[in-house]
């Protein structure tokens, strides 16, 4: 335990499970009041008891602009003024593109990329009368570097980013701090049955988490997950398009998500993310 954010509001969205979870733990030990928002509130209560503290558990549809509101409003009414606010929420069905359903193209831009848009701009209304804050988005290096079976979420995930680009140019003169973290392939029920890249091996949500709280900490733009994918990244996109193609395939972007789509541990995901299982 440490107080390095003793006295800070953080909000996460998506905060159930997964990355968001682990990242609500690892902002608790540092100390700060954490709310999470999942659209299964029992889940998020469940989590919420096990990180233990303050920690409160709301119930938050993203993909209703009321929804996000009334979550801030009673994150406000009950922990004080959103100090941070994390959109994490996000969904990863795959697909060969071709074969992908209109229902489930707009779900993954409704939750991935519109409720990021919307929860921005609601917190930012919210910080910027009070001098600032810091607006934290979850995107994924899928967002910089499109892979086969993911075309509809690596578009979703490259519209977080240039919106968060956007977003710092735009405000962070007016002292509001803007972040996009951009994880590689994190083991979470997200990416069951999706194999590790050669050259970089799956990471945890927790090494996820610790790269969130040291941006909060000290804010800066991109954070990559790890840090040598963003190098990689960064460097294939100075080559010509045919050698940055030519290096993905040997990295296996041509069929790392395509090889998953029929893996029976995806099942119960799927289903989730496109909205289709009984709960």
């Amino acid at each position: 335990m440490s107080d390095r954010l003793a006295g800070r509001v953080i909000a996460i969205t998506g905060a159930g499970r997964g990355i968001g979870a682990a990242t609500a733990a690892a902002l608790t030990r540092e100390g700060a009041s954490v709310a999470i928002g999942d659209i299964d509130l029992d889940v998020a209560k469940a989590t919420a008891e096990a990180i233990g503290g303050d920690t409160l558990a709301l119930p938050l549809d993203v993909t209703s602009q009321d929804s996000v509101a009334e979550f801030m409003d009673t994150i406000e009414a009950t922990l004080g003024p959103i100090d941070v606010y994390i959109n994490n929420a996000g969904v990863m069905p795959l697909s060969a593109l071709l074969d992908e359903d209109d229902a489930t193209i707009d779900r993954i831009f409704a939750i991935n990329t519109r409720a990021m848009i919307h929860g921005t701009r609601e917190a930012a209304r919210r910080m910027l009368p009070r001098g600032g804050g810091h607006v934290i988005n979850v995107a994924s290096t899928a967002g910089r570097a499109g892979i086969a079976g993911s075309a509809t979420y690596s578009a979703s995930k490259a519209a977080v980013i240039m919106y968060s680009q956007a977003a710092y140019t735009e405000l962070h003169a007016r002292g509001l701090d803007v972040t996009v973290v951009m994880p590689g392939i994190t083991r979470t029920e997200l990416t069951a049955g999706i194999d590790d890249l050669p050259a970089f091996r799956a990471i945890t949500p927790e090494s996820v988490a610790n790269a969130i709280v040291d941006a909060v900490v000290k804010p800066r733009f991109a954070v990559y997950i790890p840090g040598s994918a963003g190098t990689m990244i960064n460097l294939i996109s100075l080559l010509p398009f045919r050698t940055g193609q030519w290096i993905g395939k040997k990295m296996g972007a041509d069929h790392v998500f395509l090889d998953a789509l029929d893996k029976p541990e995806r099942t119960s995901y799927e289903a989730r993310a496109k909205g289709t299982d009984s709960e």
